[in-house]
């Protein structure tokens, strides 16, 4: 999914860093537990690892760049399994993961259709009453600006638990914040 260069800088700089470690990951999952085995959905660069770590046992990244699968694999190889694989299809086993999280990816997932996919394919890998959960951007000028030349298709926070409970999720909740909105839905048991 297209980064301008910016947005690739931004990435992975120690400050993204910081801001997921202290405040992303913190709200999108506060008051959850996301049990000892989780896969992130779109790592990229790394971002959130150290904060899911301090969260859960093992951790499973599945990136669809395989340049940023390799990156990955080189920084936290050891703290981590690293897949190359689509969110959409994940070469991961139905029903084995106690949770599945992705954050600020969602809307480089080019359409509609394939972020439901996305969706589908998180409960697949779901154990009976796992949780799936993160937060995305919200759409406005700024977020148009900083996605110049990206792939660039935000999730209306407004369609998100609908398009979820489509999909076979339970208990879904999704509230917004100043400029993100989270997300928190469950495989039935």
């Amino acid at each position: 999914m297209a980064m301008n260069i910016f947005h690739r800088l931004l990435c992975r700089s120690s400050m993204w860093e910081k801001t997921s470690a202290t405040r992303i990951v913190p709200w999108a999952l506060s008051g959850l537990d996301l049990g000892s085995d989780t896969v992130e959905i779109g790592p990229g660069y790394g971002a959130n690892v150290s904060a899911l770590l301090a969260r859960t046992s093992a951790l499973t990244g599945v990136e669809i760049d395989a340049v940023l699968a390799a990156r990955l694999r080189d920084r936290h190889g050891a703290a981590m399994t690293v897949i190359d694989g689509d969110g959409a299809q994940m070469p991961l086993p139905s029903g084995r993961f106690d949770s599945v999280v992705c954050f600020t990816m969602l809307h480089h997932v080019p359409t509609p259709g394939r972020q439901d996919a996305v969706f589908a394919d998180a409960l697949r890998v779901l154990r009976p009453g796992g949780v799936f959960a993160g937060s995305d951007g919200l759409d406005g000028r700024m977020f148009r600006l900083m996605h110049l030349g990206d792939t660039c298709v935000p999730v209306p926070p407004e369609t998100a638990a609908d398009r979820l409970r489509r999909i076979g999720f339970t208990d879904v909740e999704i509230d917004t914040g100043a400029a993100s909105f989270r997300f928190r839905a469950r495989r039935p048991e």
